[in-house]
């Protein structure tokens, strides 16, 4: 072999091993189509004129319906009263915010994309779940939404999904470092995932929640793991190509210490704790949100471990049942998930 015929052949082998390698895993979506434009509110709702707000917002009314209400009462805070004082007042001092927003997200093309392959990973799974609009939004920055799957910066209503742009700016943003902040909004463990890269995780998991609902609440600590094990699993589902570290909020630091560590971790909790446990305060160690899980590395164990223990769980007794339908493992009993994924890690 010549040495141009030889080099050709390395260029070509080496490219059909990147090629392989950066292989996208999960199902073919050639025939979902899902056609998805992110609407920006927040764009449209600092267009205002300041001297025609009524006016303006029954513009805004009547191209997303029912959102500028939610919005106005529910995000903004403004009485229903004083729309027209509340909403000006809102502009003039929301406009600094405003222009970090526009400078964080210039435009939108790639969460878009990120949201349209989510949602045709969703649409071949859960083929009759109606896929809300997507719309951004913009509004203060002293209190994230409550969920049924807890604090959230994002909120789900009928036919919408809302993401609020405020609370993704980045972890070097100022305000998500402001005392009253840390105490009232967000502490920093948290707000470290108010970065634009976890928006697709975020608004997923409440769709997950409306998919199957979390009804673990009253059960034992080794169930509701297992329950929000599968929430872990659903999202690698449909987010496939995603870092474990978006799918968990966990720092990679974090994550590599419990793929490191899972055997001990396993071993401490069998040893440690009454896997049926009922005690409130025994399960929000493990499945709460905090920087560390107590009895572990301060350094390095992550809060919520017990759900990445769920998820390994739930991971192994899939590994075993491979024919089995996503919406089929959801509604599969965590306590035969246990019982038959025999899970013994090492």
């Amino acid at each position: 072999m010549n040495t141009m015929k030889k080099t050709t052949f390395i260029v070509l082998l080496l490219a059909g091993l990147a090629a392989c390698n950066s292989k996208d895993k999960g199902p073919d979506l050639s025939g979902i189509k899902v056609d998805l434009k992110i609407e920006r509110y927040d764009r449209d709702f600092f267009a205002i004129d300041t001297n025609f707000i009524v006016p303006g917002l029954n513009n805004l009314d009547q191209k997303y319906p029912g959102l500028t209400n939610l919005f106005i009462q529910q995000v903004i805070g403004v009485n229903p009263d004083s729309v027209e004082t509340g909403v000006k007042n809102f502009l003039h001092m929301s406009a600094k915010l405003y222009d970090t927003i526009n400078v964080v997200f210039p435009e939108t093309g790639k969460l878009q994309q990120d949201f349209t392959e989510a949602f045709r990973h969703i649409k071949y799974y859960f083929p009759k779940y109606e896929l809300p609009r997507v719309v951004t939004i913009a509004g203060p920055v002293d209190a994230l939404a409550q969920s049924d799957a807890g604090p959230t910066p994002d909120f789900l209503r009928p036919g919408m999904l809302g993401i609020s742009l405020q609370f993704y700016l980045g972890n070097n943003f100022s305000v998500y470092h402001d005392p009253y902040f840390i105490q009232n909004v967000a502490p920093e463990y948290r707000s470290r995932r108010f970065s634009k890269e976890y928006i697709i995780a975020d608004a997923l998991n409440l769709i997950i929640n409306d998919i199957s609902p979390d009804q673990s609440e009253r059960k034992p600590l080794i169930e509701q793991m297992i329950e929000k094990g599968k929430r872990w699993w659903l999202l690698d589902q449909f987010i496939p190509n995603a870092p474990d570290s978006i799918k968990t909020g966990y720092t990679q630091a974090q994550l590599d210490w419990c793929n490191d560590n899972e055997g001990m971790i396993w071993s401490y909790l069998v040893k440690n704790e009454d896997l049926n446990s009922l005690n409130p305060a025994i399960i929000q160690a493990y499945i709460g949100e905090s920087p560390f899980t107590q009895g572990f590395s301060q350094e390095y164990s992550p809060g919520n471990m017990g759900q990445w223990i769920g998820w390994q769980i739930v991971k192994k007794y899939f590994s075993k049942n491979k024919d089995i339908k996503p919406l089929e493992l959801m509604q599969t009993d965590p306590k035969k998930i246990l019982e038959e994924a025999k899970y013994k890690p090492r």
